[in-house]
Formats: C-alpha cells, structure tokens, sequence
C-alpha cells in the first residue's frame, strides 16, 4: 500500500511539473492563441506517458473502486508538489522577473475574482479537460486523439475558465496568499464537479447505473 501511494504521488509530482512547464509556455508568449496551444504540451505529456493530473483523474472516479477514490488527495498534493518544482527551477532563470510579474497579474484577477464565479469557471474547465482526455483515450484516429488534447486545452484557456493545477504554478510563480489559496480550493471543487458531470450524464445515456 505504501509503495502504490509513493507511486501514485511521483506520478502525479511529475504531471504537476508537466502542467507547469505548459503554463511557463504560456507566461513566456505574449499572443494568448499560440500560448494557448503550447500549453497543450502539459497535457500532451500528461496523456502520453500515463501520468496522474488530479482534473483528468476525477473524471473516472465512478469508473473505479474506493482506493482509486482515496488516491485522488494524494494526487492533488502531488500536482501541488510537481508545479511547485517547475516554478522554483523557472524562478532562477534570467526570464523570472518578467514571467513572475506576468504570472502576478494573472493571478490577482483570480484573487479579486467572487468565489462562486470562481466554481463555475472551475466546471466549466474541467468539461472541456473531460473532453480532452476522454478523446485521447477512445479516439480512433491518431491524429484526432492528439486534435482532442489541443482543442480541449486551447478551449479552456481561450474561454477563460479555471483549472486547479495550472493555477498552482501561476500562484508559485506570482506569489501565494489566503485568497489565492481559498481559490485554488474553490476552483478543485468546480473542476471535481465539472470533471464528472459528463461521464455521469453519459452512464444515464447509456442506461447505466452511477
């Protein structure tokens, strides 16, 4: 049992690290488009090396027992760990000022944001993460599995939503505070909810039982 949980929690350190390197991507472009589709290179490495992401991990807790239910925390503090890791390693570039001024401003928009426009946000991202993930997986086509990861991603950035991790590393990168902190909860609630609001509303489709 420990074994699994310190297997789960690398697992999910290095996802965190993989976000990060996809919202340092994003913080070093100044078009919000191509940012956008480079961003999709934390989720691409997410998907393709089998790494544990707290948002596309929830999308299938009702697909599976109770341990995998209970892992979910533990890959949450992971993700906090591995963004935690990319911001400290980008912190000692030539670029950090720049990226940690950039990475500020975003994130008092969050902090000055009211909590329940926060959780929709939150919902709304993770569908679109649920869209992603769940194309990438059962997509028939190669090139569309790989279409559904940049789609999905550019989708929830362009649309403004909120996703919990990516939003670790921009409060590691532009400072963490009592607020950021109550927003990074209320934002993994949404993503918890928006996360199986799909799969739910496809077992009743397809006349399963939750």
């Amino acid at each position: 049992m420990k074994g699994n949980i310190l297997k789960t929690f690398a697992g999910a350190v290095l996802a965190g690290l993989s976000i990060g390197l996809g919202g340092l991507a994003f913080l070093s472009l100044d078009n919000k488009v191509i940012g956008a589709f480079v961003f999709t290179v934390g989720l691409f490495t997410v998907c393709t090396f089998g790494l544990n992401l707290f948002t596309g991990k929830v999308c299938y807790v009702f697909d599976n027992d109770r341990n995998y239910l209970i892992s979910l925390p533990v890959i949450w503090l992971g993700n906090l760990a591995g963004t935690g890791l990319t911001a400290l390693l980008a912190s000692l570039g030539r670029s950090a000022p720049a990226l940690q001024e950039k990475a500020a401003q975003m994130c008092a928009v969050k902090t000055g944001d009211n909590l329940l426009s926060l959780f929709v946000l939150g919902i709304l991202c993770n569908i679109f993460i649920y869209i992603a993930v769940e194309g990438f997986k059962n997509n028939p086509h190669e090139l569309g599995k790989y279409l559904s990861l940049v789609f999905g991603v550019m989708a929830f950035i362009l649309c403004g939503t909120e996703h919990c991790v990516a939003d670790m590393f921009y409060f590691w990168m532009g400072g963490w505070s009592l607020r950021g902190i109550a927003a990074v909860l209320i934002i993994t609630f949404g993503n918890i909810i928006g996360g199986v609001l799909l799969p739910l509303l496809r077992r009743v489709q397809n006349g399963r039982k939750a």
